[in-house]
């Protein structure tokens, strides 16, 4: 019998995958707090300098009222606010400057976000969102 050329591999260990769920806390309320505080400092000023150049405005603003919501459950909450904490913090993927691709990756993660959340966003969160629309918006003309 040959001799093997490397020595095989250690089992992986994933303590987390077989603690008890309660060892484990989601979310990690440190995450959420440094992202919440991240969202509720920069998210709408961001909102308003991106106005018009970003096509997800209107489904950004339903997510942040729905993390914002207290009826929202936290898992959902916390998916929100780490989407639209990465759109606020100036660390990207891909800058933000960079024309026609700089906000890409925003997209996808936001997107990504409210697809989890979906079932939280309600038409009252929508309707917060286009009636914020209506107020930022310059008049046409």
């Amino acid at each position: 019998m040959a001799t093997p050329l490397a020595k095989p591999a250690p089992r992986p260990d994933f303590p987390a995958m077989n603690a008890p769920p309660e060892a484990t806390p989601f979310p990690d309320p440190v995450r959420l707090e440094a992202d919440e505080r991240h969202v509720h400092a920069g998210f709408l000023n961001k909102a308003r300098r991106t106005l018009g150049r970003i096509p997800f405005t209107e489904d950004a603003l339903a997510a942040y009222f729905c993390a914002i919501d207290p009826a929202t459950p936290l898992s959902a909450r916390a998916t929100l606010f780490g989407a639209l904490a990465y759109f606020v913090l100036p660390i990207d993927i891909v800058p933000d400057f960079i024309l026609g691709v700089g906000y890409a990756d925003d997209a996808a993660v936001i997107l990504t976000a409210i697809k989890t959340a979906q079932a939280h966003i309600a038409e009252p969160h929508r309707n917060r969102a286009r009636a914020w629309l209506r107020k930022e918006r310059p008049p046409a003309g």
